[in-house]
């Protein structure tokens, strides 16, 4: 139910070494490859995150760092299979050009530790049209009321 899709440095750029494999465990893997040196993204695949469907009032941080990323406010359902977001919280997100799998896409990563995101598309609903299409392993559910991580 996981996927990893890892990078070498080459050249100061991202580049994508191999396709996606699955994973038993999104964490081991991680671990391990971190120790060799090779960055990686976990991503989950589709309609496997409970996130998807999370109702609740809160907001949405960063699993690596507890930045806050999005208020679920601004959550919808696009049908996709993973959670989507029309707008970020201000300055919690960057964008940067994805090349990879073919296809030129923009990136979304934490504007705190620069940890991948998701992508977001021309394609959302208004106000902003913009569909922040997010892995769900790549962020935490915190409810309206409890401490938001630091």
């Amino acid at each position: 139910e996981w996927s990893v899709t890892t990078y070498v440095p080459k050249d100061g750029k991202r580049e994508l070494k191999d396709r996606r494999d699955a994973v038993s465990s999104r964490l081991g893997v991680a671990d391990k490859l971190a120790k060799d040196g090779v960055s990686c993204t976990v991503v989950d695949l589709r309609t496997t995150s409970p996130l998807d469907k999370e109702k609740r009032p809160g907001t949405y941080v960063c699993a690596g760092c507890g930045n806050r990323l999005y208020a679920s406010a601004h959550k919808y359902n696009s049908g996709t299979g993973w959670p989507s977001f029309y707008r970020a919280l201000p300055g919690s997100v960057t964008t940067h050009t994805d090349r990879s799998l073919g296809m030129i896409r923009s990136e979304v990563r934490c504007a705190r530790c620069a940890g991948h995101l998701g992508h977001v598309f021309p394609d959302g609903p208004p106000p902003t049209h913009q569909r922040y299409c997010i892995n769900g392993v790549a962020i935490r559910f915190v409810p309206e009321g409890a401490e938001v991580p630091a």
